[in-house]
């Protein structure tokens, strides 16, 4: 008489696991809130951003430009901080330069997301 291992049981178990495991997983994934741009209605073409519109441009290295004015990346916070406190209402355009890794993009995104800008724009350099 030979000995037979039941595998009946081991299959129910697998089944539950694997129900188990597709009900916990997330259905959908959920990423970084984005604003895309909208194009000009019919006959206005302004391209340029408006005067009161704040650019944050990341460069390569700690080089981060608001505007025109070169901040340090360690003074950042402090400097987004006395700017929200003008113009709390606006957009704020996060740009990155070309071949620049995202982490030090999203590292921008999150100081400004700290210094209270709720709507955060990327924007793309040529």
């Amino acid at each position: 008489m030979q000995a037979e291992i039941n595998i009946t049981p081991m299959i129910d178990v697998l089944l539950v696991l694997i129900i188990i495991f597709m009900v916990i997983t997330p259905l959908t994934s959920t990423g970084l809130p984005t604003l895309v741009p909208q194009p000009p209605p019919p006959g206005r073409e302004d391209q340029q951003p408006r005067l009161h519109d704040i650019v944050i441009t990341v460069g390569k290295g700690s080089a981060v430009r608001i505007n025109v004015e070169r901040v340090d990346l360690s003074a950042l916070p402090d400097r987004l901080a006395q700017i929200f406190r003008v113009h709390s209402d606006g957009v704020i355009f996060v740009r990155g330069e070309k071949d620049l890794e995202f982490r030090k993009i999203a590292d921008v995104i999150d100081i400004t997301k700290g210094a209270g800008f709720h709507s955060v724009a990327l924007t793309v350099v040529d």
